[in-house]
């Protein structure tokens, strides 16, 4: 398995961890919902550039820290990156806890309260 079928499985499987996550394409590249109906991680292979990456919605302010601090690995996204969304690069060493925790924060931050109030936090 190569590199982007790697990144994309355990991407696939973060995501699909969660509650009421259904998985479709949008935009050409696979992309993960709530309940069929709240985005709120795509994947992005190629998708207007070079790199192998994963758009996903943040929690406010943490697109600027996270792009501000670490530019190697975060940017924002064309599009979304407006409702402060963030892009995470995969062509990287990738810290995969690091990046569980964005998913999870990206699916708390579109979810349902009640759906939300089943994610255990620190």
């Amino acid at each position: 398995m190569g590199l982007t079928a790697d990144h994309l499985s355990r991407l696939r499987r973060l995501c699909m961890s969660l509650p009421e996550v259904e998985e479709r394409v949008s935009h050409g590249e696979p992309a993960w919902f709530i309940r069929g109906k709240r985005q709120f991680v795509t994947y992005a292979d190629h998708h207007h550039d070079a790199r192998v990456a994963f758009w996903c919605s943040a929690p406010e302010g943490a697109q600027h820290v996270l792009t501000t601090t670490d530019p190697d690995r975060y940017f924002i996204p064309p599009y979304v990156g407006g409702r402060g969304w963030v892009g995470c690069y995969l062509d990287v060493e990738v810290d995969w806890e690091a990046l569980e925790e964005i998913v999870v924060d990206a699916y708390v931050t579109v979810a349902p309260a009640r759906l939300s109030a089943e994610i255990p936090r620190d």
